[in-house]
């Protein structure tokens, strides 16, 4: 799984990314937020607008503010293509 990595400032541009696709596995949710958060503590720039969303104040922890842009579809993902079926020797299947 590849995480879009963060530009130098030189090179960030304001276009807008179209919303990544909605996360329904949780246990694909826990692993983009893990990456991001690792890159958030190597100093990636949190996508999150300053301002507090719904009334709620803004995360602190990279955790928490990893997984509040995946919540929000702030954070583009590939997922490696499915690998075939490896056939059963023993059964011939």
């Amino acid at each position: 799984m590849e995480i879009e990595t963060q530009k130098p400032l030189e090179q960030q541009t304001a276009e807008p990314l179209e919303p990544a696709p909605p996360v329904s596995n949780r246990f694909l949710f826990v692993d983009i937020a893990a990456l991001r958060a690792k890159q958030l503590r190597r100093g990636a720039l949190p996508r999150l607008t300053a301002s507090g969303h719904e009334g709620h104040p803004q995360p602190h922890k990279a955790e928490r503010v990893a997984m509040e842009e995946v919540r929000r579809r702030l954070v583009q993902f590939d997922l490696p293509p499915n690998k075939p079926p490896v056939a059963n020797i023993e059964t011939g299947l």
